[in-house]
């Protein structure tokens, strides 16, 4: 049985693809077109899960995407009925319903197949129900409380409830207009960071701050004696015009969410060129960073209300979290020091691009009622590419290159960060989510204090107030961290044990916290192998990590992967098994 997930006409559009409950394949659109977030339907997302699985359209069982026009119609009319919001927010929600209705024809157009040809039985699934099974169904628990928090789907912000075997239940929701998402974007808006997908900056900037706004973000977020919150109606601008997104060619874009009351409380909002982020300085003792970590306070005061009645109501020690908001990695991390759950789990694409597998699987368990077999245990579900492929490409480009096998591969790789340089690693599948993970990175020394500066400098161009994040082996997470859960994807912040911190000061933030990724030997094997020698050369069992890529989306392929390398200042790119050095 084959079953097609699909998340679309949003930002983070993706594809998974499950056979017999196993997952065959998951991949964002982003990673194909090259838009960064992209919207739209995602075409070659669903190419390449078809192709991955080797099979052709009329072979689908079932499709699904995580929108369900009819969810939650009566609140939604009597939304309508008493705020009379604008026409252009009624005219952006019936578009954007009759898109999500015609998923069939959409899919053939996307597959050139004759719709009559699609055999599959199509459905809707409600977008936080997708959420909600993401992270459920495959957890390695058989029990388990859910919380998925985001900015707004199907009139949707906020869905909590409970997991058993192949079955989950919805305990309660909180509706349009109150949204925590909603909330994090507009101040987030109002720092300057005005580009959708930019609010995770602000967790970094929030670290050097302190939380002197927060009655003031107490009078725009209330917090209610029974766990759940409110927005103030005069803070925000979405009650009338909506938060809808736009798209065309480019990345997709928000309008302003933050009304005149949010500067009547915080004063002028910032414009684009009135900071300087590239100086670390500016972060400093600035009022910006102040309210950074204000917000980031409010949004963890409210999102503990949940947790903490979501944690008594159910009785349950493990919770699962998802939504966009679910990758705040810096709340993740604490969930745990401040309420009594024992395990936590974060699926790697936690925010909308992960609701095509919710769909998935929400189909194959809680639809057709079949128990569970599968657990994510790595993300590695995208494109693969061979020795040939990747030899191929190197000699599009013009470039020499020294093949080596895994063992001198991982002895090289590991000689060459320790002695300073720059890393372009590119292996095996790509990665499901944000987070590159290991199979397309880069890697370079954490021990070294100027490290940061000079990846910024060189190839990465991000503000200086955000760290970058250590890769760690996984039976040596406690010896450098103050928690030793494992984390593969890299979901949540911990605390570096502070006669670690002067060791790898490249991955330490100011607030001395980094956010780990523990790398496993039997789901990452020649990653694992990376650190163990580097280990063995310095005494140091970590990497600094980050994304391949340079103001764009993750690298894919092999040529995305030569061009990024080309144009910028990376030292060495191991492309597979080939090594190529500047």
């Amino acid at each position: 049985m084959y079953i097609l997930g699909i998340n679309a006409y949003h930002a983070g559009a993706s594809a998974c693809l499950i056979r017999d409950g196993e997952l065959v394949a998951a991949a964002e659109e982003e990673r194909f077109t090259r838009i960064k977030y992209s919207a739209g339907f995602p075409t070659y997302a669903i190419r390449y899960c078809l192709a991955e699985a080797k099979i052709r359209p009329d072979e689908l069982d079932h499709v699904g995407i995580s929108r369900n026009p009819r969810a939650n119609l009566g609140k939604k009319l009597l939304f309508a009925v008493g705020q009379r919001p604008g026409v252009g927010f009624i005219r952006d929600r019936l578009r954007n319903m009759s898109k999500v209705r015609d998923t069939r024809s959409q899919l053939a157009q996307s597959l050139n197949v004759d719709p009559r040809r699609l055999n599959a039985t199509f459905h809707h699934v409600e977008h936080h129900r997708a959420h909600m099974a993401s992270a459920f169904f495959v957890c390695p628990f058989q029990e388990a409380a859910i919380l998925s928090v985001d900015g707004m789907g199907d009139f949707v912000s906020t869905m909590w409830g409970m997991g058993r075997g192949d079955r989950m239940d919805v305990l309660g929701e909180i509706t349009f207009p109150d949204s925590l998402g909603i909330f994090y974007t507009a101040i987030s808006q109002w720092l300057g960071f005005r580009k959708y997908g930019d609010e995770g900056k602000v967790m970094g900037l929030a670290a050097f701050g302190e939380p002197r706004y927060l009655e003031e973000m107490r009078q725009l977020v209330r917090v209610q004696s029974d766990g759940t919150f409110e927005l103030h109606p005069d803070g925000f601008m979405h009650r009338a015009r909506g938060a809808t997104m736009t798209w065309s060619d480019g990345p997709p874009t928000l309008g302003t969410l933050y009304a005149p009351h949010v500067e009547t409380l915080l004063g002028p909002a910032n414009s684009d060129e009135s900071h300087n982020w590239q100086d670390m300085a500016s972060a400093i003792n600035c009022r910006y960073a102040d309210v950074a970590a204000s917000l980031q306070a409010m949004l963890e005061e409210a999102e503990f209300g949940l947790v903490r009645m979501l944690y008594e109501t159910t009785g349950q020690k493990r919770l699962c979290i998802a939504g966009g908001v679910g990758l705040n990695s810096t709340f993740n991390g604490k969930v745990q020091e401040q309420v009594p759950f024992e395990q936590v789990y974060i699926q790697p694409a936690a925010s909308d691009s992960g609701t095509s597998l919710g769909v998935a699987y929400y189909i194959y368990h809680q639809l057709l009622g079949n128990q569970r077999k599968y657990i994510m245990s790595h993300a590695y579900t995208g494109p693969a590419f061979d020795d040939s492929e990747t030899e191929a490409a190197l000699s599009r480009a013009g470039m020499a290159s020294t093949r080596m096998d895994d063992t001198d591969l991982c002895r090289t790789i590991a000689q060459r960060i320790e002695q300073g340089d720059i890393v372009g690693w590119f292996q095996g599948r790509m990665e499901w989510g944000p987070r590159a993970l290991g199979n397309r990175s880069i890697l370079a020394d954490p021990r070294r204090p100027d490290m940061k500066a000079i990846l910024n400098a060189r190839i990465k161009h991000r503000e200086a107030f955000r760290p970058f994040a250590p890769s760690v082996l996984a039976e040596a997470t406690g010896d450098y961290f103050e928690r030793d859960d494992p984390d593969p994807f890299m979901t949540r912040v911990y605390s570096i044990r502070s006669d670690k911190r002067d060791v790898i000061p490249a991955v330490t933030h100011v607030d001395g916290t980094g956010r780990p990724q523990t790398v496993f030997q039997a789901s990452a094997p020649l990653y694992w192998q990376v650190i163990k020698e580097f280990e063995s050369l310095t005494g140091v069992p970590v990497l600094l990590n980050t994304s391949f890529n340079d103001n764009e989306p993750i690298v894919c392929t092999p040529d995305q992967a030569i061009d990024c390398f080309n144009r910028t200042r990376m030292d060495v790119l191991a492309l597979g098994h080939h090594v190529v050095r500047k």
